[in-house]
């Protein structure tokens, strides 16, 4: 009794609703995974009149279903539409997806809620006072680790009304808000252009111009026209923006190269439809909108012949970063223990210049492989691996030990000593050029940066000749000192001193092997640190056994014994050092979320969508690109950004200090950065109150530069 008077009420009130003239929604359909309906943006619907009818679907945390385009992976939702004879269904109006990245992966994606507007056309002979019925068949794919093929069928009641009908009053704001911000044409101009392996894509044009174009992306409606997965690097100008994307199947892969680009171009002042013609890409649109701060990128500065100047420039410079202050003492015990043998000399000088260049060549070859594979990677990734860590810095404890004259090694690292003198040294300044330029790695200098971003927009080739000019600047001042006998002759005579040089100089080495270790504690944990530390006890037992070996094998005593239980410590060392690396647990976000960088300023954690909130409140903003494997960030942290002055200045202007920590990978720091034109840290940006354009700051900052930079940005 109580079941059908239920029954009664709610047809009772389904008939009252109706008869106001408001559309009924059918049954929410829960799959589990979705809770999916139909609503309409307006109440009713007039005789041949049209109005937007959304698939809306609710997605449990985690979880995601894909755009028009999936991208790499993924199916698109599709809605099959029962309707009366004589109505019609146009096409679904896609909002604008999200990037979705699962390991090599790339897809578009939504995530939370997706409401998905379809325009409904009723033909002009609909009878006014009816109720239609619109039913439509959903099929998706929701994805999180694993994907579910799942389907829906809703329902939607329609009230036929003579006259405009008015929104819905719980539906109609928000489809019209999803109307108002989907993607739709806007009067760009659009050209593509193959470029060796790369695809140009220019537009200009409509809302682009002078539009805060920072993050802008290409979703293509095709999924065979790019790599959904690698980096769009963006080029801004006055008119519009280049982006650089790697081609994809129908362009490099053997499909046909399409006569037109279709897809969506995505930015922070909203995302609109383009089609691209094939064609040159206009000035206006490529090269322009460089940061004013600082010197253009080579990339919009004459071309390969300006990065090639730029690259060696910078290489030149990178010789006076902090990164490579720990190397200089394998650099000077070196240069001393021939300093008056002309011909050995010069031969240190070009097997150093050999070393250094066979290793940034191999650093930027897989630099180049790992991006094309997807990877948001950039200069000093390898650094971003505990692994890498760990070993280096058990080696950088090696050679201090080996310096001290704890072990020595036939052809000994700083190639001092009569063994290395006898065999002219060459093994020992080959390593040192490797080393480095591994430990110089991390470290962006001024004119390098924009030679760097230069080279990863271009062809294999051409990058790799950037970075050989990067090379032979890196490497030119101790090549030159090796050649010029004037220099040389300033240096004592070989000597005791040299012995005594020899082991002073281990320190600067025992102090990079710190730094390391501390920089494994930032990636890692507390527990892998553990494990480090115990390695590197394990490989300081091992040299010393090692070492104790060699004087009683020159004294004519067995010494087998004590050098194999070396080589088992020191392979025991690295093991458990790999062992540590590779179950690393780095201190999550969280724990983090406001690093004091002084008294009085602390650097809160950085997003692009802090970034937006902050710009929205008009506040002035300081983003500091930052790692803890790179030395030069943390100079300018204690030198510029620690003082009283620089957090007065920053509570005067009520600005922001914003750090973004790619000491492990982080595709959106890495986006950030190619954004800007960058492919390392440090990157210093600012962002004035009044929304204008970023200014960088050079990469040696001091507190009086900053303060000058904060107090223009409040102003």
């Amino acid at each position: 009794m109580f079941l059908k008077r239920a029954v009664l009420a709610l047809q009772a009130l389904l008939a009252a609703t109706l008869l106001t003239g408001a559309a009924v929604a059918g049954p929410v359909v829960n799959s589990g995974h979705i809770e999916s309906e139909l609503v309409a943006q307006e109440s009713g619907i007039a005789p041949g009149g049209t109005i937007y009818v959304a698939l809306r679907q609710k997605i449990i945390p985690g979880w995601h279903t894909y755009w028009r385009n999936p991208g790499d992976a993924g199916e698109a939702t599709k809605i099959t539409w029962t309707l009366p004879q004589g109505w019609s269904a146009g096409d679904m109006v896609w909002p604008t997806p999200q990037k979705a990245k699962l390991g090599p992966l790339l897809d578009y994606a939504y995530e939370g809620e997706v409401i998905i507007p379809v325009p409904i056309s009723a033909p002009a002979d609909a009878q006014v006072g009816t109720t239609i019925s619109l039913s439509a068949a959903v099929q998706y794919l929701v994805c999180e680790q694993v994907c579910v093929p799942e389907d829906a069928k809703l329902t939607l009641l329609l009230p036929v009304v003579a006259g405009a009908a008015g929104a819905d009053p719980k539906w109609g704001p928000v489809v019209a808000d999803v109307l108002a911000k989907a993607p739709k044409p806007a009067g760009l101009k659009a050209v593509f252009k193959l470029d060796g392996q790369s695809l140009k894509l220019a537009v200009t044009g409509g809302p682009l111009k002078g539009a805060d174009m920072a993050g802008a992306y290409f979703f293509p409606y095709s999924p065979k026209v790019i790599e959904h997965a690698a980096e769009q690097v963006i080029d801004r100008g006055p008119e519009g923006l280049t982006l650089t994307l790697k081609p994809g199947y129908d362009f490099v892969g053997g499909g046909t190269p399409p006569a037109e680009l279709q897809g969506v171009i995505a930015t922070k002042a909203g995302a609109w439809e383009v089609t691209a013609m094939a064609g040159d890409p206009p000035a206006t649109a490529a090269g322009l909108g460089a940061p004013p701060a600082e010197t253009a990128p080579a990339s919009t500065s004459g071309g390969l012949l300006g990065a090639l100047a730029f690259a060696f420039l910078g290489g030149l410079i990178l010789n006076l970063m902090p990164c490579v202050f720990p190397v200089l003492s394998m650099k000077a015990a070196s240069l001393a223990g021939h300093a008056h043998d002309a011909g050995k000399t010069r031969l240190q000088g070009l097997v150093f210049l050999l070393g250094v260049v066979a290793t940034f060549l191999a650093l930027a070859g897989l630099l180049l492989a790992v991006r094309a594979g997807g990877a948001a990677v950039g200069w000093g990734f390898q650094l971003q691996s505990p692994l890498v860590i760990a070993g280096l810095a058990l080696l950088m404890l090696l050679v201090a030990l080996n310096m001290s004259g704890v072990f020595e090694i036939g052809t000994s690292v700083q190639n001092v000593g009569s063994g290395a003198s006898a065999q002219g040294g060459a093994t020992g300044a080959f390593f040192t050029g490797a080393l480095a330029v591994v430990v110089a790695a991390p470290c962006t200098a001024p004119f390098m940066a924009g030679a760097l971003g230069y080279a990863l927009t271009q062809p294999t080739v051409i990058s790799l000749a950037v970075f050989l000019a990067l090379a032979l600047g890196f490497a030119a001042p101790f090549v030159a000192v090796a050649f010029i006998p004037g220099l040389l002759k300033l240096l004592p005579r070989p000597g005791a001193w040299m012995d005594v040089l020899k082991k002073g100089l281990a320190f600067p080495m025992y102090g990079a092997a710190l730094w390391l270790v501390w920089v494994f504690a930032q990636q890692s944990g507390p527990l892998s640190l553990a494990h480090l530390l115990a390695a590197g006890v394990l490989a300081a037992f091992g040299a010393w056994l090692y070492g104790l070996g060699q004087t009683r094998r020159a004294s004519g005593k067995p010494a087998l014994v004590s050098i194999l239980v070396a080589l088992v410590s020191l392979g025991l060392a690295f093991t458990i050092a790999t062992f540590g690396a590779l179950h690393a647990a780095p201190p999550t976000a969280a724990a983090s979320a406001e690093t004091p960088a002084g008294p009085g300023l602390a650097a809160e954690v950085w997003s692009p969508e802090k970034v937006a909130e902050l710009q929205a409140a008009g506040r002035p903003i300081l983003v500091d690109f930052t790692a803890a494997w790179c030395v030069t960030c943390q100079v300018n942290e204690k030198v510029a950004l620690s003082g009283s002055k620089v957090a007065d200045a920053f509570k005067a202007q009520n600005a922001v200090y914003l750090k973004a920590d790619w000491t492990n990978r982080d595709p959106a720091i890495a986006k950030a950065l190619a954004d800007f034109n960058r492919v390392g840290v440090p990157l210093y940006v600012v962002y004035p109150k009044n929304g204008g354009a970023p200014v960088i700051l050079p990469q040696l900052l001091t507190e009086g530069l900053v303060i000058e930079a904060i107090e223009k940005a409040g102003a």
